[in-house]
């Protein structure tokens, strides 16, 4: 059970949440023996016992595991909803200070940033995103915007402009939504107008995005949008009943 697919990949999550590897795999141990001792816990692992001892004292500091003294020391795993979420608080209350504690940025950095890997590109734009103030253009794939349906979502709720350019339309009640030619992996992204990522969101290994507040880039991008859309809007015209986009996420057919 200790090898299987699902069990490393349980591991591998958990090392996100500050465990070692052989704290997390003692961890899952506990959660699915029950209470074991040292010992117990070094034999079913497959691991010496000073290790064992070692993961299972990680895993008390950590708020991951409870010791009960019975007549024999034993450990007792927490739960994994409990620990996940005691962890996410402390995270986010260390955030705030730091926040609070470190200088703020006295100006906009208009270097080129080069952001490489999936999640890492994922993570930027979701950043960006929270951190819109006024309005918002994404180009890409319907599957790519629909990652991000709670932060356009919750920018739509503070009355931002979301204009979205996918290859069909997004059920995105407010949203000004043009349909664009098959974007592929291509991903565009300007907010505020004054920051701009750009490039391919693909497989991992194949991910990266130029990131910049840098004026010309943003223009160009602006520049690059506002072509698309004219285009959308000519195509539109020449098309029977001459359709129109609403600010709905819906299209209208104007008789």
């Amino acid at each position: 059970m200790l090898e299987d697919g699902r069990f490393s990949d349980n591991m591998e999550m958990l090392t996100c949440f500050g465990l070692t590897r052989q704290e997390a795999k003692i961890y899952l141990l506990l959660l699915t023996e029950g209470v074991l001792s040292g010992y117990e816990a070094a034999k079913r692992a497959g691991i010496s016992r000073s290790n064992a001892y070692g993961a299972l004292a990680g895993l008390v500091d950590k708020g991951a595991a409870c010791l009960l003294e019975e007549q024999s020391v034993r450990y007792q795993a927490v739960s994994v909803k409990e620990f996940c979420a005691n962890k996410i608080y402390f995270l986010s209350e260390t955030a705030r200070v730091l926040e609070q504690r470190i200088p703020r940025e006295m100006h906009r950095e208009e270097h080129y940033i080069t952001i490489r890997g999936r999640r890492n590109v994922e993570d930027k734009i979701r950043n960006m995103l929270r951190e819109t103030k006024e309005r918002v253009y994404l180009f890409g794939s319907s599957g790519v915007v629909e990652q991000f349906r709670e932060e356009l979502s919750a920018l739509l709720e503070r009355k931002c402009k979301v204009v979205l350019l996918t290859d069909s339309l997004m059920n995105l009640p407010g949203a000004i939504c043009y349909r664009t030619a098959h974007s592929g992996d291509s991903i565009r992204l300007i907010t505020d107008s004054s920051y701009a990522l750009t490039g391919e969101l693909g497989e991992e290994q194949h991910t990266a995005c130029l990131y910049s507040a840098n004026r010309n880039l943003v223009q160009l991008l602006k520049d690059a949008l506002a072509n698309e859309i004219q285009l959308n809007l000519i195509e539109r015209t020449r098309e029977d009943g001459e359709e129109t986009i609403c600010d709905k996420g819906t299209i209208r057919r104007d008789r």
